[in-house]
């Protein structure tokens, strides 16, 4: 059973930082793509950061460019995600998505059960 593991959620005042850190065990984690994910209070999940399998290339939406990093580590199965200059918008939980480079199923990709990040004074 694949399993991917969110942790470094937690409470945080604006301006200040977190890093996420997204364990995953029991697939080949050099042959997918990660993203993380966040979801606030009554609306949709939306699509934070990718990194591509190898790690040389990522993308973010544009509300946390400049200010979120996602990056890998392929020897240690770990995909992370460093939040700088939080804002109370950035509150929401925060998910960790794997899918297969090439599409192999399943067709949705797998999903951590999430952590929360509050962004408040």
């Amino acid at each position: 059973q694949v399993q991917l593991v969110e942790s470094g959620g937690g409470l945080v005042q604006p301006g200040g930082s977190l890093r996420l850190s997204c364990a995953a065990s029991r697939f080949t984690f050099g042959n997918y793509v990660m993203s993380w994910y966040q979801q606030a209070p009554g609306k949709e999940r939306e699509l934070v950061a990718t990194i591509s399998a190898s790690g040389d290339t990522t993308t973010y939406a544009d509300s946390v460019k400049g200010r979120f990093t996602i990056s890998r580590d392929n020897a240690k199965n770990t995909v992370y995600l460093e939040m700088n200059s939080l804002i109370p918008q950035d509150t929401a939980v925060y998910y960790c998505h794997a899918r297969h480079r090439f599409g192999l199923p399943p067709r949705d990709g797998y999903w951590g059960p999430g952590t929360q990040v509050t962004v408040s004074s």
